[in-house]
């Protein structure tokens, strides 16, 4: 549910006013939440470490989301960290939460940045996050060196800065240089105008498509009727239970109703499927003989 701003202030006012917990104190309540289950133990260790991160929301306010909205996602990656927190690995549970915390917050901004998704991967979150400004760096060094570097010099340098793929940064590049537009907008100022949806190629089955396939259905069902009926009872019992059931039977199952061994059923099905396959392709040249 989403804080409206002012349950964010009062949120961020009570934030400020918990208590700094020590490492003892700290370790204490990590214990009681893991092997214990106490919930006391877990609210306050939460509380504890929400001004942390409210604070780590605050950096992410030039992405343009709300901050109650990047409070609560912090608020959800806190809860994770204090979730799956070892307190026997040594490391203070302030320096564990940061992760999550930060993760959190990431993937809530790269999701609503765009309708269509930017990117879920390490790579694609390292440029996400810090493309623009290694981009501005390696300008104002370029500059003050009288260079100019073109857009290509400058993908591969972010890429060898970051640690990317080149054809990552192209990537983003073009995600973050564009902006989402509505199929539903006009082409035109006219409000009369034609929608871009309209220009959209239809990929559903034609008419002409549909009339072909519901006859090529028809045939091959006649066909199959026909080689069916080629078969002896025992055959066509066998096919049906074998291939036509929803739940297929087993070559076991069938050899116990039929009195056989399950090699014997085996040997009946292959003949019957050889019949059948004799049948179809008699009557596909018959058809392409009448064609032609």
């Amino acid at each position: 549910m989403a804080l409206d701003s002012s349950t964010d202030m009062s949120l961020s006012r009570r934030a400020m006013k918990a208590e700094l917990l020590d490492a003892e104190t700290e370790l204490k309540l990590a214990y009681a939440w893991r092997d214990e289950r106490d919930e006391a133990a877990l609210h306050r260790l939460i509380n504890a470490y929400m001004r942390l991160a409210i604070s780590m929301a605050s950096k992410f306010k030039r992405y343009g989301a709300p901050m109650n909205d990047l409070i609560q996602e912090a608020g959800l990656g806190l809860m994770k960290a204090a979730d799956k927190f070892d307190p026997d690995r040594g490391v203070r549970f302030s320096t564990y939460a940061v992760w999550w915390i930060k993760a959190s917050i990431q993937d809530y901004v790269m999701r609503n940045w765009s309708m269509v998704r930017t990117g879920s991967t390490s790579s694609q979150k390292s440029l996400f996050f810090n493309m623009r400004r290694v981009q501005a760096r390696l300008e104002r060094e370029a500059a003050a060196a009288g260079e100019a570097l073109d857009r290509h010099e400058m993908h591969k340098m972010i890429a060898t800065e970051i640690g990317v793929p080149l054809h990552d940064v192209e990537m983003m590049e073009g995600r973050l240089s564009g902006s989402d537009y509505s199929l539903n907008a006009t082409q035109s100022v006219d409000e009369e105008g034609r929608e871009w949806i309209d220009a959209l190629e239809d990929e559903s089955a034609q008419a002409a498509e549909l009339v072909e396939d519901t006859h090529d259905n028809a045939q091959l069902r006649e066909w199959l009727l026909i080689a069916m009926n080629a078969l002896n009872e025992r055959e066509r019992f066998i096919v049906r239970e074998r291939k036509l059931r929803e739940d297929a039977r087993t070559l076991e199952s069938l050899g116990d109703e039929l009195g056989l061994s399950k090699e014997r059923v085996r040997q009946l099905e292959a003949a019957a499927f050889t019949k059948m396959r004799k049948s179809l392709e008699a009557q596909s040249r018959e058809v392409q003989h009448f064609l032609v």
